[in-house]
């Protein structure tokens, strides 16, 4: 199994600018996007030509060095890389630079995708996206999802930003900002999994483990469906309330103590299915989707038990 490649040009530099810094193989051409953890730059490699993308982090260095959370991208993604998984973005660069306000940059290079799935579900045409299409990418996402989390793995921030999708239609996992290898019990703080897919436990500040990926992955494959979002909350609790839509809202048994909202707070509400805020859903994709978006993190299948169901068996017809 190949590792990451090696650059062979000097890492350490003193920068005037960070948004002036490019590695000299690589001729920077536009900005990707941007977000809490860096901006993405759409760049060329030099030597080869191909089209390349760099996320630049600038942080600031502790008395004890690089923080934790960068180191634990850098290192996860290096562990990845060895694997060449075809659902998992491709590493092929890191680089830094000290700059001279002490600060360090980190540059790392990615294969560059054309889109990601927002892009691909905001140009859908009226009759929305095919089911075989959906049934194709839904599996390529659990598939990388199995893969993550057969290695200890839990990304911890799955939306259709986050995946790529290449020229040929295949997804891949990207932006590993938030991943964490997990043990038995884990808090997330409010921050981790962008809101719209949230899992309940996390709203609810109460211990997780890697079915959060399955709900967050769940409500991206409605999103295909339905070509718009399944929770588009404005806060936590509005996201609760929009949750508790389909769920119904949890028993008092249910309702964790320890948190400070109250389950008065919620209307009653009884369990609904997927398929009543979808019709489009076909049977086995509504049972699917039914058993992932169970607010009991316990009762929702792994992503191998997801790529067993029958709907990768079945449908579409």
């Amino acid at each position: 199994m190949a590792s990451a490649p090696q650059s062979k040009r000097q890492k350490l530099s003193e920068p005037q600018c960070v948004e002036d810094i490019v590695p000299l193989n690589y001729k920077e051409l536009d900005i990707i996007g941007t977000g809490a953890y860096g901006t993405v730059y759409r760049a060329r490699d030099n030597i080869t030509g191909h089209f390349v993308a760099i996320k630049k982090v600038r942080i600031a260095l502790t008395e004890n060095g690089v923080s934790a959370s960068t180191l634990r991208e850098i290192s996860l993604l290096k562990q990845l890389n060895t694997y060449d998984h075809a659902n998992i973005v491709k590493l092929l660069d890191v680089c830094q630079f000290l700059e001279r306000d002490g600060k360090l940059l980190i540059l790392l290079v990615f294969e560059h995708l054309e889109q990601d799935l927002s892009d691909l579900i905001e140009a859908l045409p009226p009759s929305g996206m095919s089911p075989t299409n959906i049934q194709r990418l839904s599996r390529e996402l659990l598939t990388g999802v199995d893969f993550l989390h057969a290695h200890r793995i839990i990304h911890r921030d799955l939306k259709p930003q986050n995946l790529l999708v290449s020229s040929q239609g295949h997804l891949k996992i990207a932006d590993f900002g938030l991943a964490k290898t997990y043990g038995r019990d884990m808090k997330l703080t409010s921050v981790v999994v962008t809101l719209w897919y949230r899992a309940p436990e996390v709203l609810l500040a109460q211990g997780y483990n890697s079915s959060v990926d399955i709900w967050s992955a769940a409500c991206i494959i409605f999103e295909m469906f339905n070509r718009k979002p399944l929770f588009p909350g404005n806060s936590e609790k509005n996201q609760l309330d929009r949750i508790f839509e389909l769920t119904g809202r949890p028993t008092e048994e249910q309702w964790p103590k320890s948190v400070s909202i109250s389950r008065e707070h919620f209307p009653p509400r009884s369990r609904k299915r997927p398929s009543d805020f979808c019709p489009d859903l076909g049977k086995f994709a509504d049972n699917l989707l039914d058993q992932m978006l169970s607010y009991q993190l316990h009762k929702r299948p792994t992503a191998l038990a997801c790529l067993e169901h029958e709907y990768f068996q079945e449908e579409p017809l």
